[in-house]
């Protein structure tokens, strides 16, 4: 023990010398000597001797040699126990090196290391697995992770021992873990590989896994990648699953390097091989010879066909002489018939075909006993505005004009007349078989009824109709079949005014008529409805004449003013001014109200009414009555002020001398003219008088 604790003293009184040298020397984070000497297999490095109890690290004295001169020391073999102790070590146990030995340790070091940056491709050695991961070994100072998702495209799975390449995702995470993944080199090594391809044009095999809209997704190098399902194949593809799980060969046609995307196309391999059977066959190609083909699509424009790698359009009008609505009436898919080539375009790939071209035209074998004026029958295979096409035989057509469906001459719809597949008789009036024009006519089928027009439907002569047609000017009306005549609006009544023909009658109902005029040549009847009777205006103006006062109803109201219903059946017009009440309102439509005649007009049917005009007149005659009262009671009062005055004699100033003489005079005259004055003239208004004479100041 005293052994041991005097060489704990040594070692404390050494531990300040020995602690500076060690910190300008050694470097925490090296390997202590018995660490350096296993790994490098060097026994120099002598170890802690056991016998130190406790165990204390310490640092060699350093010794600082005097300025002066010394003789060289003798050195002594070791005597004592603890002269075997190894002074080079501090008390945490650092071993301090020369700057030759650390450069050379390092090295070592170093060299057991791999040097690794983000993103770099490495190759791995799977060292273990787990549940979930591989642990793989790139030979960097830690070990990484793979999940086993990742090897799924490995048949039986990734094993120990197995060397695969790796991408350096993050050389160390915030936890400090080294992380890799497969799938990220994988798909780095196949889009080199693809955008490699796309540039040379090489063919690649890859394998459908799924399906997408409007595609499907294609492996290729262990990338996604794109296949449009207008690429998949030459023919429309309708059914995508079919390709599903399929290994194909495809041709990458476009690449995405911002997003890493691509788009290969299968149908571009096949049009390469069929690109030398196209060039065969059009060097082989002349308008007019016949070939087979087979039908691959129908549309509504005609058919394409396949000729054997090259395709042709055998449009619709090339298809039958006669007229079809649509291909499908005559071809099917996948069928196979005989075309003519008609016409092509060697840098266009165009081919223009016809079927109906192998066959003549069916105007050149017409037969010889169609000949004008025979009665032939057709069928309605198309209808236009101006009349309908007839289908004689297939491919020889005759049209109807609209003029020839009726001998009347009201305008016929021809869209209306005819139906689509309907047949008619109609007789031949012209034939042009260079022209290939026939005109047909179905009312020359009949007898012209114009002909004896007189006979049958003289002048003034009453007749019943139907409404055929209404316009906004006129009825159309049907007397017998391919005669009729028109009445014009103001032709309907005698009493009403019509906006429209509409509001009278309708189309189909019947009509009493009378004939006013023919026109033959033009083939025309004017027709009245009104004149069955005779016109109520004659003897309506004894009834309502001017001033007249009648009741009526607004059956009819707007801004400018009211239709007015009278009685007889007759209705007159009001201004919107002469609508106003005395109470300043206004007659509102449906109200009944007393109307005053302003205006009749026999010639022109029109009656002009007024209720205002009613309470006006009758305040004018108030007002007027008024007047004459007062008149009559002004010129009373101005009679009566022209006797008083001629009684009243006027004073003057001269007077006043001799005012009391005459006062005894006047008063004696007073008193005769008042025993003069007649009983007669005596009126209820002299007491006024004489009291407004009472009132009248005089001059004393």
């Amino acid at each position: 023990m005293s052994f041991n604790f005097n060489k704990q003293l040594n070692a404390d009184e050494q531990e300040p010398i020995a602690s500076n040298e060690a910190e300008s020397t050694a470097t925490p984070n090296e390997p202590v000597a018995e660490e350096q000497a296993e790994l490098l297999n060097e026994p120099e490095v002598a170890p802690v001797a056991e016998t130190a109890a406790p165990i204390v690290e310490a640092v060699a004295p350093v010794v600082v040699a005097p300025t002066v001169e010394h003789k060289a020391p003798v050195v002594h073999e070791p005597e004592t126990p603890h002269d075997d102790f190894d002074w080079s070590r501090d008390k945490r146990n650092v071993v301090s090196y020369s700057k030759e030995e650390k450069a050379k340790y390092d090295s070592v070091y170093d060299g057991t290391f791999k040097q690794i940056t983000d993103g770099e491709m490495i190759q791995a050695t799977v060292e273990s697995l787990t549940k979930t991961d591989a642990v793989v070994n790139i030979g960097f100072k830690s070990d990484g992770l793979i999940s086993l998702n990742e090897f799924r495209d490995i048949p039986g799975g990734v094993k120990v021992g197995d060397v695969i390449e790796v991408m350096v995702v993050q050389k160390e995470d915030r936890e400090g873990n080294l992380n890799l993944s497969r799938k990220s080199a994988r798909i780095t090594r196949a889009w080199e590989r693809i955008m490699e391809v796309n540039k040379t044009g090489e063919i690649v095999t890859g394998l459908v896994t799924s399906k997408t809209k409007g595609g499907l997704i294609v492996d290729v190098f262990g990338m996604e990648t794109f296949l449009p399902g207008s690429q998949i194949d030459v023919k429309p593809v309708t059914d995508y699953d079919q390709f599903v799980g399929k290994t194909m060969e495809f041709k990458v046609v476009k690449i995405n390097e911002t997003i890493k995307n691509a788009v290969v196309s299968h149908k571009a391999l096949i049009e390469s091989d069929i690109e030398a059977q196209r060039a065969e066959i059009i060097g082989k190609l002349e308008k007019g010879q016949v070939l087979e083909g087979t039908i691959k699509n129908i549309t509504d424009f005609g058919a394409f066909l396949d000729l054997g790698g090259l395709d042709g359009l055998l449009y619709i009008t090339d298809i039958s002489w006669g007229r079809i609505n649509h291909p499908s009436e005559v071809l099917k898919i996948d069928q196979k018939i005989n075309v003519v080539v008609l016409d092509f375009d060697d840098d266009k790939r165009r081919i223009s075909l016809g079927l109906k071209q192998l066959t003549p035209h069916p105007w050149d074998t017409l037969t010889e006993n169609l000949q004008e004026n025979e009665i032939v029958k057709g069928k309605v295979v198309n209808i236009e505005d101006y009349g309908a096409f007839l289908e004689i035989t297939p491919g020889v057509e005759g049209l109807v004009h609209v003029s020839e469906i009726t001998w009347a001459n009201t305008p016929v719809n021809a869209k209306e007349f005819f139906k689509l597949g309907d047949e008619h008789e109609a007789k031949v009036v012209t034939l042009d078989k260079e022209t290939r024009k026939m005109s047909l006519s179905i009312k020359q089928m009949t007898e012209d009824p114009w002909s004896t027009i007189e006979g049958r439907f003289p002048e003034n002569s009453k007749h019943m109709g139907t409404v055929k047609n209404i316009t906004p000017y006129g009825v159309f009306v049907e007397l017998s079949t391919g005669i009729g005549g028109m009445i014009h609006i103001s032709d309907l009544s005698w009493l009403k005014r019509f906006n429209n023909p509409n509001e009278y009658t309708k189309v189909g109902k019947e009509i009493e008529v009378v004939i006013l005029s023919i026109d033959k040549e033009g083939r025309k009847l004017q027709l009245g409805h009104k004149q069955i009777e005779e016109d109520p205006w004659n003897s309506l103006e004894s009834v309502f004449t001017i001033g007249s006062i009648h009741e009526g109803t607004v059956v009819k109201k707007d801004e400018k003013g009211a239709i007015i219903q009278l009685p007889y059946g007759l209705e007159g017009y009001a201004p919107a001014r002469h609508l106003v009440k005395e109470d300043e309102r206004v007659i509102a439509a449906e109200e009944v109200a007393q109307f005053m005649v302003i205006e009749f007009d026999r010639n022109d049917k029109r009656i002009l009414l007024s209720h205002t005009r009613l309470w006006e007149q009758e305040k004018e005659e108030e007002k007027q009555i008024e007047m004459k009262e007062k008149k009559a009671e002004f010129e009373q009062t101005k009679k009566a002020v022209k006797n008083i005055q001629a009684k009243v004699e006027k004073s003057t100033l001269g007077d006043l001398g001799v005012l009391a003489g005459l006062k005894a005079k006047m008063d004696g005259d007073s008193a005769n003219a008042a025993s003069e004055t007649p009983a007669a003239e005596a009126t209820p208004e002299a007491p006024a008088a004489s009291e407004t004479s009472e009132e009248t100041p005089t001059a004393e």
